[in-house]
């Protein structure tokens, strides 16, 4: 059995160097360089939540402490929130089969949730943040990443647009609010989830999808979610015009503020519009 794992975790790695190297490797390694989410001597809590990106992101970062120059430590941090044992299992089993020594701490975000009421993904979300942070700062830690990826940037553009009536979406990293001297990092930032599908289907992993009891218990939960409803309007365009994920991906990193009627400032939240500077432009023009 210990040699069947090893020669598995042994073909995952040298799959992300090689056989995934252009969809997954790449463009890893270009969002730590190019959003610079890597320093010499951080200490880094890579959030494991069982899903299949997560334990990507681990891989990954395991990869990059042997073949980087820069200095650097990584704890594999893993919460169970109240999950199911045959869940918890799983993330276990894939953790070994990988080769990922994690730190488990468990937590009742489950039960605290359900009794709260009102909308629980949005505080389990909260929470999970909250404790993971705590948890990464005990262990002496100062940064924590996460496993978003290339979709959940583009799909949390359109629906911060279409139901929340701003634009608005995810940073590759983040200072903390609540946690002085914590940052949280995206290294997958630029990873495509279909190339994270392909890397689990080919290795035959099996990941969790949800573990949430919430979603468990409701079936219609799910094809109820804006987030779904978001992939599937991307892949509907994709059709006539395959280059609109990576089309809405560049343009948040090519904003033209001068085209925008009104804007708000991150930091203080004050309001402006175009016509703070319409009539000064006019004036000048004269």
């Amino acid at each position: 059995m210990a040699e069947r794992q090893l020669s598995k975790q042994t073909e995952i790695e040298r799959s992300i160097i090689k056989k995934f190297r252009k969809t997954i490797w790449n463009p890893f390694i270009g969002a730590v360089q190019e959003y610079e989410l890597i320093s010499p001597g951080d200490r880094i809590a890579v959030c494991i939540s069982g899903g299949k990106d997560s334990m990507l992101l681990a891989k990954c970062i395991q990869q990059l402490q042997r073949h980087t120059e820069v200095p650097f430590e990584a704890v594999y941090l893993v919460m169970d929130p109240g999950y199911h044992p045959e869940n918890r299992e799983l993330i276990l089993a894939n953790a070994r089969t990988m080769g990922i020594e994690i730190e488990l701490f468990q937590s009742n975000i489950f039960d605290v949730t359900a009794a709260a009421g009102g909308s629980p993904c949005y505080l389990c979300a909260r929470m999970r943040r909250g404790c993971l942070y705590s948890k990464a700062k005990e262990l002496g830690c100062n940064k924590i990443a996460l496993g978003h990826h290339f979709n959940d940037v583009i799909e949390t553009l359109l629906m911060s647009m279409m139901y929340a009536s701003e634009i608005k979406t995810m940073l590759p990293k983040l200072h903390s609010t609540n946690f002085e001297g914590m940052e949280l990092i995206r290294p997958l930032y630029r990873v495509k989830e279909k190339d994270i599908l392909a890397f689990a289907a080919y290795h035959d992993l099996r990941f969790l999808q949800c573990a949430c009891k919430f979603t468990e218990e409701s079936a219609h939960h799910e094809s109820l979610s804006k987030r779904k409803e978001i992939k599937a309007l991307i892949a509907s365009i994709k059709e006539v015009n395959p280059a609109v994920d990576d089309n809405l991906f560049r343009s948040i990193h090519n904003v033209n503020l001068a085209t925008l009627p009104g804007w708000r400032d991150r930091d203080s939240g004050a309001i402006h519009t175009f016509l703070e500077t319409y009539q000064k432009e006019n004036e000048h023009e004269r």
